[in-house]
């Protein structure tokens, strides 16, 4: 993305020693904001700005209001021996997470699959984040988590259950895993807001309002309408069922809200993280053989627009990732002049 008077680029470098430094400032644990950093860079890196840096002044007010715990005392209980419960103690989603997919390969290594219940968590970024981590090591990786109520729930006015997303990654021959990371809506609210912020409208059938009247006007969107209707609902419900009530958290309505409660408050998330050792079915380098042929015979499927491309989910997140490597990270105006306020603030160093 070319440089505009709204949009500068930053070296991913520069970004990165910007946000360890900001959480470091509110006195995030080191081994913790390590990991919130990568999370954070992931997502900027991968195009998916809605849930990259744009979100660190929130993540540093909650930890100063103390929804967040900056240092927190894990508690993990393998309770078979392929599964366990991952006690987060109200951290950083994007920490406990890598954390439990961890915990999850090492069960897998030994028992051909890691299935971790993750309890007392919070907001945790993008879910490809988690599941990548896993294929990066030749895994198959499934990561889940809920949400508060944002999505529809067809024919009712308002939301039940959040945008649940599902993300799954799998290792790949020759190129960087493929990987699939959605929630159960035409876009996130993390996006829309990015919508508001930048003035633009959402995407046709995206939104409603508060009577559930489908809308594309960002600012009086309520709640996101679920992809397919009901079966995007279904899918929110899955997610809930093995987040909230398999992890003994609160499910749908009684899920505190991200921005709308006291950033004193506490949010309680569950999420829930797989590996699979792939070599327990298939030899490895055969399956990540046959990974590669079956997203290349999609790519070269018949066009039907022969200027459009055929792609598969996880190319435009490549992509993005190539070009911002070797460009750099597009930040506009509005997050710039909040990240060099946070700057001065706590006397660090701001992006530059």
């Amino acid at each position: 993305m070319a440089e505009s008077d709204d949009i500068k680029v930053f070296n991913v470098s520069d970004v990165k020693d910007f946000v360890f430094a900001a959480l470091n400032a509110v006195h995030v644990r080191e081994d913790v904001a390590k990991l919130v950093t990568e999370g954070l860079l992931s997502a900027s890196i991968r195009g998916v700005d809605s849930h990259g840096i744009r979100l660190l002044p929130h993540y540093m007010a909650a930890v100063e209001s103390g929804r967040i715990n900056p240092d927190p005392q894990y508690k993990f209980e393998r309770t078979a021996s392929a599964t366990g419960v991952f006690d987060a103690d109200n951290t950083f989603g994007h920490a406990v997470g890598i954390e439990a997919i961890r915990k999850s390969m090492v069960m897998a290594r030994e028992a051909g699959a890691g299935l971790v219940a993750v309890c007392n968590s919070s907001h945790c970024g993008t879910s490809a984040f988690f599941a990548l981590e896993a294929a990066k090591n030749d895994f198959i990786g499934l990561a889940f988590t809920h949400a508060n109520a944002l999505l529809n729930t067809p024919n009712s006015t308002r939301p039940f259950f959040g945008l649940n997303p599902i993300a799954m990654a799998v290792p790949c021959e020759d190129e960087e895993p493929f990987c699939y990371d959605s929630a159960p809506s035409v876009i996130t609210w993390n996006k829309l807001l990015q919508l508001c912020q930048e003035g633009l409208d959402a995407p046709p059938y995206s939104g409603a309002d508060k009577t559930g009247t489908p809308t594309n006007d960002p600012n009086v969107i309520t709640q996101l309408l679920p992809i397919g209707g009901y079966k995007g609902f279904g899918l929110a419900m899955m997610v809930d069922i093995i987040c909230g009530l398999l992890t003994g958290m609160s499910v749908g309505r009684d899920i505190p809200d991200m921005y709308n409660t006291p950033l004193s408050q506490k949010r309680h998330l569950g999420q829930f993280y797989v590996a699979i050792k792939i070599d327990t079915f298939q030899p490895l380098k055969i399956f990540r053989e046959r990974v590669k042929k079956l997203l290349d015979d999609v790519r070269n499927e018949p066009k039907r627009n022969v200027d459009g491309e055929i792609m598969v989910p996880g190319d435009p997140e490549k992509r993005a990732a190539r070009r911002r490597l070797k460009d750099g990270i597009p930040i506009n105006k509005d997050n710039i002049n909040v990240f060099k306020a946070i700057a001065g603030k706590y006397n660090i160093k701001s992006i530059e």
